[in-house]
């Protein structure tokens, strides 16, 4: 390097030096306390953190007991413990603490795979620690009929807890009969049988008006092959939900107490061609009932009826 490229390149980094040491003594004196105050607090309350984090965390008001999980008021069909039962789900097993970044997420999942348990709504966290978890519970709507007892099932098929119905509940609730397959999951599994579901289905249509037509059990008939439409809706409104299409279909009669049989048809759900709604259904029935004071014939003998040639409804 020629003498005067060093004479230049000394005078550039004098330059260089004195305006940085003009700028940290002069207008920059601030900034730089700033940052290295902020840094210096950055890492004190991280190291604080990582030091006491145990102890904070283990503290009353962030731990979390079972007891202080709310949840949405148990309806009257389930009289199991259903908090205790999520609680020993092994995803919830140690100390939990309201700090933990996925506990809501945690609680959820447990919930979720309980079988009285439609859907987890909500979970929310709250100081001190408490949880407040937002439930749908599934509702019995009739009992299964196998030759390994009674299985109660919601409107859609899903098996649920036996051991809350005493024999005298179970007997209160409409009966499927006539079904060969045992349920294949345990609680909270679906089960796979179309007349399982079309008959839960006819149950929940019938509701508290199967008790007042003396009803006694929902049979499954001879099954006919692709009778449903595009997709079924449940209930007959198509302002409910919409079922998947079931290729397969059972026909299905109501029997009285007194052992009349009425053709009833395809389950809701069936989304057969040509089927009367279920709302007409049940008002032919209960029309019918009105002006005969019982399903059965005279003397209370049994007799066969059809809904579908009942005489229409008032509003119909």
């Amino acid at each position: 390097m020629s003498a005067a490229k060093k004479r230049k390149a000394t005078k550039t980094d004098s330059a260089w030096f004195r305006g940085v040491f003009s700028w940290l003594f002069g207008p920059g004196r601030l900034a730089l306390i700033v940052v290295v105050l902020f840094a210096a607090f950055a890492g004190g309350t991280y190291l604080a953190w990582m030091k006491l984090k145990g102890r904070i965390l283990g503290s009353p008001e962030y731990r979390l007991d079972p007891q202080e999980v709310e949840i949405t008021p148990l309806p009257d069909w389930i009289h199991g413990d259903l908090r205790e039962d999520v609680f020993r789900d092994p995803a919830l097993d140690g100390p939990l603490s309201i700090m933990d970044d996925d506990l809501a997420e945690r609680i959820a999942r447990a919930f979720a795979r309980h079988p009285w348990v439609a859907k987890v709504v909500r979970v929310s966290k709250h100081h001190p620690a408490s949880v407040q978890v937002e439930l749908e519970y599934r509702r019995p709507v009739c009992m299964v009929e196998v030759p390994g007892g009674l299985f109660p099932v919601d409107v859609e098929g899903y098996l649920l807890p036996g051991r809350d119905f005493s024999p005298g509940e179970a007997a209160r609730y409409p009966r499927i009969s006539g079904v060969e397959r045992m349920p294949i999951g345990p609680p909270g599994s679906r089960w796979p049988d179309s007349k399982v579901i079309g008959g839960a289905e006819i149950a929940a249509a019938l509701g508290p008006a199967w008790e007042a037509m003396r009803l006694q059990r929902i049979v499954p008939l001879a099954a006919d092959p692709a009778v449903a439409a595009v997709g079924g809706v449940v209930g007959g409104d198509s302002s409910r939900r919409k079922t998947p299409r079931r290729s397969v279909e059972p026909f299905f009669a109501l029997v009285t107490r007194g052992g009349t049989r009425i053709l009833w048809g395809y389950a809701p759900g069936a989304g057969a061609i040509g089927e009367l709604t279920v709302e007409e259904k049940v008002a032919r029935l209960k029309r019918y009932l009105a002006d005969h004071d019982t399903l059965d014939g005279r003397g209370g003998r049994r007799q066969e009826l059809d809904v579908r040639t009942m005489p229409p409804s008032v509003a119909r």
